[in-house]
């Protein structure tokens, strides 16, 4: 098991301070924010650990209010909504210093027999044909950059081995189209919730930059803004995050400095086990007059 999938169990374990009320660790990928994944990863968790029968989250909606900071933990306070028949709602604020860093709405369902059909899972290569971060930042001509992304790269708890690797300096403008493989590094185990979280957290990586892929932006390009501004999740089966995923990302539309990706994620079989849909903030904070980037059709 990895350091960093060891990380990724203990930040699960949540620390319960009253019924309603749990706190979690929080970790630094880098630059003092809390990574997106973690919120999303351990509010689900709180609001799992609320539901007294067996239930799995099928519909998760968040929203990203402040930066979170790495050196403080994290307040989840739940709200039990509602407790029916078939489904039971949770309401999770996220809190640091007193103050909301995200909320979301999550809601949960017995498992029941119904109409089913899916989209079929993209043909691309295999995960064991393809060089994982680490083996592809190894030759990366830029060493400063390639250190830096190195290092975060250890911290990340699953193995991610890109489709279609892009240069993080000046990449080449391409259609809003991007996937990669990914997988827990490390022995996953324990209830749907556990595994739910695990998948919440993963959802998160690459998602926002896909929107950027047209104008040959990247998070190394330089005065500009990227930010998740919300996150839905919606999960269709049960998971095993030993096995390969394939996360097939496509951003439909950007304006107003907004940019909306969406995400298919597939098990290796080829089932459709969860959809995301993202909302992301693409600003220039540079000074003067933003420059033209153009787009690729």
């Amino acid at each position: 098991m990895s350091a960093a999938f060891s990380n990724l169990l203990s930040d699960l374990d949540l620390e319960q301070l009253e019924d309603n009320i749990f706190r979690g660790v929080s970790r630094d990928f880098g630059g003092g924010r809390i990574f997106g994944g973690q919120v999303l990863g351990q509010s689900l968790k709180a609001a799992g650990l609320t539901v007294e029968d067996v239930r799995s989250a099928h519909s998760y909606h968040g929203y990203f209010l402040r930066s979170g900071d790495t050196g403080k933990p994290v307040i989840y306070d739940v709200e039990r909504i509602r407790d029916g028949r078939s489904f039971t709602t949770r309401r999770v604020v996220a809190i640091q210093s007193g103050r909301p860093i995200f909320n979301c709405s999550i809601s949960f369902t017995i498992s029941e027999e119904g109409i089913a059909h899916q989209k079929t899972m993209p043909d691309v290569v295999a995960p064991n044909q393809l060089k994982n971060h680490q083996q592809i930042f190894q030759d990366y001509p830029d060493s400063p950059i390639r250190d830096a992304r190195q290092a975060l790269e250890k911290k990340i708890p699953f193995e991610i081995r890109p489709v279609e690797p892009r240069a993080l300096v000046n990449p080449k403008k391409q259609k809003a189209m991007q996937s990669f493989w990914f997988k827990a590094n490390g022995k996953a185990y324990g209830p749907q919730l556990q595994l739910q979280s695990m998948l919440a957290y993963a959802s998160d990586f690459n998602f926002a930059s896909t929107c950027a892929l047209p104008h040959g932006l990247s998070g190394f390009s330089g005065n500009w803004q990227f930010s998740s501004l919300d996150h839905a999740i919606w999960f269709h089966a049960p998971l095993d995050m030993n096995d390969w995923h394939l996360y097939a990302m496509d951003s439909p539309v950007a304006s107003s400095a907004r940019g909306l990706n969406r995400g298919s994620i597939f098990c290796s079989a080829g089932h459709l086990v969860a959809s995301v849909c993202q909302e992301s903030l693409v600003r220039w904070v540079g000074k003067g007059q933003r420059p033209k980037i153009g787009d690729v059709k």
